[in-house]
Parts: C-alpha cells; sequence; structure tokens
C-alpha cells in the first residue's frame, strides 16, 4: 500500500479501456438484421461517387446505417442481412459493413474468383 507522499508524486496509472467503435453489435462479431430503408450517399471531400448504404434494424429498436460492398445488389426492403463491424473512411458515420453472399445479399460478382472468394462472398466454383 502507497503512502500518501508516494500517491502525490507520481498518480496511479488506470489503464483506459479501448471503445469499441461498432458499439451496435455489443460485442458480437456479426448480427442479424432487416433492412429498412436503401440510400446513396457521397463520400468526403477528395473523394466523389455514389455510394449504396442501407438503413438496417437489429434487434428491437437499434436502426445503424450499413455501407453495401460490391458492384451492384439485389436488397430492398425487409431484406434480411449480416452485418458485420468495419467502418467506410470516406462516409462519416458509417460503422459498419454487410456480408455478402449470406441470407438475402447474394452475390453479384459475374467473374468466378479462384482465391479471396470469401470477401466477396462468392461460392466455391463446382466444377472439379
Amino acid at each position: 500500500m502507497p503512502t500518501y507522499n508516494q500517491i502525490g508524486r507520481s498518480k496511479r496509472v488506470v489503464k483506459k479501456k479501448k471503445k469499441n467503435r461498432a458499439g451496435a453489435l455489443k460485442g458480437s462479431p456479426h448480427k442479424k438484421g432487416i433492412c429498412v430503408k436503401i440510400m446513396i450517399a457521397s463520400p468526403k471531400k477528395p473523394n466523389s461517387a455514389k455510394r449504396k448504404i442501407t438503413k438496417v434494424k437489429i434487434m428491437k429498436q437499434k436502426k445503424i446505417n450499413c455501407y453495401i460492398p460490391g458492384q451492384g445488389h439485389d436488397l430492398r426492403e425487409y431484406s434480411v442481412v449480416l452485418v458485420r463491424g468495419g467502418r467506410v473512411k470516406d462516409l462519416p458515420g458509417i460503422q459498419y459493413h454487410l456480408v455478402k453472399g449470406k441470407f438475402d445479399f447474394s452475390c453479384w460478382e459475374r467473374e468466378t474468383r479462384r482465391n479471396r472468394r470469401s470477401i466477396y462472398g462468392i461460392p466455391k466454383d463446382k466444377t472439379h
């Protein structure tokens, strides 16, 4: 136990807890959600594009904005999707991504990929 003098000379160091950016996921890696609205957003200053985002309802009341990755999508209102953490640098306030190839969010990339398929949600080629 330190004395008052020792505490006065050097303060006790308390470890700061790292804040979880993806707070709506409540510590879990993924959450299932329902699309409420599909929108288009424009990115921050040096970039220009039309980024596709969606408002997703997870749990009872919590609604979060998620980024729709890839080229083209078939999402509409009430589509069931899988949400993961991961922010989009040029869209402020977007802290979540959707996972491709899960539930109603099917893969749209036409080319058959051999490697890194899981990132793009492309199923394994069944030619062999």
